[in-house]
């Protein structure tokens, strides 16, 4: 090769690898962060913690309340109590949506529940032991009344038994909700012998057990890759399995069917209630996580639903640029050769189920590894913090992580109006 090429190629291949170094992606607070973090700075805690934007909770409980009007049939807005883990966050959705509906999936908030919305209407999002069953109904006290108020949920024949000697052996009336498999098969009984199996037994036994509906939870319906099945074939395949249950009990038990009066007809999720505007089957709608949005609800049926909920944690440290232990002074090429790694910053705490979010740029840093003590995060100079500002995440999910920062935060207009207490952490 002659000595000209070479240098050429060299002189490219250098070019090539330099355009390959990341570009800055930092950037300074937007105006809505930058008025929190100053409000943290004077009146927050100064230790992480779950701020709720009351204004932006509005917003997507109105988005909510206008999906139940535009339905083709009347429809109730039942709450998802799992993704709201706070009493008084619960009260303020309840009363902003105009319902008593809770969906409850834990013994120990079922019984605080109960306790806190006397008038509430409860049906279980997940099917309880009966020892469970056995437990709320050893510690309830108060004015709620679980056999008009409160509906079990049943997946199977066996567990079906197992209430009716629990209501037997304690001289209980329950109010009993069957768990249709349309499609999640995550449990759940099918239209057929089972769902008969359960009927006779509930039909059997009137003194202990009433027929309150039906559940079937369709998540599926926009997890699903579209190579498999479309949206609409899903959701088409999940009523239509939703319908033969109907007409199953509506025929062969209509005792338990009392021509529908009363009933329960639960279906979708946060992902899929927006698809069911247009059917005409289910009264009764689930929805929980679209209240805040999490990251993991960042999909197109929640499009218009805007995040309400952000984790901020102050900045304990600020070190400069990036310095990895064992390679010291030689980290010095990690942050010349990408200058989001020129700003080192130390938070309290960290590690959460949760996305870096603002400033923007900032990242995790997988040499240093994680941390929940304090955690590092590096970003470029753009991001422009400082010791005592915060820096805020958005969480993958609510119910997990609401529980692990104490009070929730609960602002307005930038400013922090109302503290609420999430429930014990020690029994979730």
């Amino acid at each position: 090769m002659k000595r000209r090429h070479f240098v050429l190629g060299a002189a490219a291949a250098a070019a090539g690898a330099w355009a390959l170094r990341p570009g800055d992606e930092g950037a300074p607070y937007e105006d809505y962060f930058a008025r929190l973090n100053e409000e943290l700075k004077q009146h927050g805690p100064m230790r992480p913690v779950m701020l709720v934007d009351l204004d932006l909770l509005d917003r997507n409980i109105e988005l909510i309340n206008r999906s139940m009007q535009v339905t083709r049939m009347p429809r109730g807005y039942r709450v998802v109590a799992k993704s709201v883990p706070s009493g008084k966050m619960i009260d303020y959705v309840m009363r902003r949506a105009g319902t008593r509906r809770l969906m409850a999936f834990h013994q120990p908030f079922l019984n605080e529940h109960a306790r806190l919305y006397p008038q509430a209407d409860i049906l279980l999002g997940k099917p309880m032991p009966a020892g469970a069953a056995a437990l709320f109904y050893r510690q309830h006290r108060g004015d709620f009344d679980p056999a008009h108020q409160l509906q079990w949920l049943v997946d199977t024949p066996e567990r079906m038994s197992e209430y009716l000697a629990l209501a037997q052996g304690q001289d209980l009336q329950m109010r009993i909700n069957i768990e249709i498999d349309v499609g999640l098969h995550r449990g759940g009984v099918l239209p057929g012998s089972q769902l008969a199996a359960i009927c006779d037994l509930i039909q059997a036994n009137p003194d202990h057990l009433t027929f309150s509906g039906f559940m079937g939870y369709d998540p599926h319906v926009v997890k699903v890759p579209g190579l498999l099945a479309s949206r609409s074939e899903l959701l088409e395949r999940a009523m239509r399995i939703y319908d033969a249950a109907v007409s199953q009990v509506r025929q062969d038990y209509p005792r338990l069917w009392n021509n529908g009066v009363g009933l329960t007809l639960n279906t979708a999720g946060s992902p899929t209630y927006k698809l069911h505007e247009g059917e005409t089957l289910s009264n009764d709608i689930a929805v929980g996580s679209a209240l805040v949005k999490p990251t993991d609800f960042d999909i197109d049926t929640l499009e218009q639903h805007r995040p309400a909920a952000f984790i901020a944690t102050p900045v304990l440290k600020s070190t400069g640029e990036v310095e990895i232990p064992g390679l010291d002074e030689k980290s010095r090429l990690l942050s010349w050769w990408d200058v989001n790694q020129r700003r080192t910053y130390f938070i309290y705490g960290g590690y959460w189920k949760a996305r870096l979010h603002a400033p923007g740029g900032l990242r995790h840093n997988s040499l240093y590894g994680r941390s929940t003590n304090q955690e590092m995060v590096t970003g470029s100079a753009a991001t422009a913090l400082g010791v005592n500002d915060h820096v805020f995440l958005r969480p993958t999910q609510s119910e997990f992580v609401f529980l692990q920062f104490g009070d929730l935060l609960a602002v307005r207009g930038g400013r922090i109006v109302e503290s609420w207490p999430v429930f014990d952490q020690s029994q979730a």
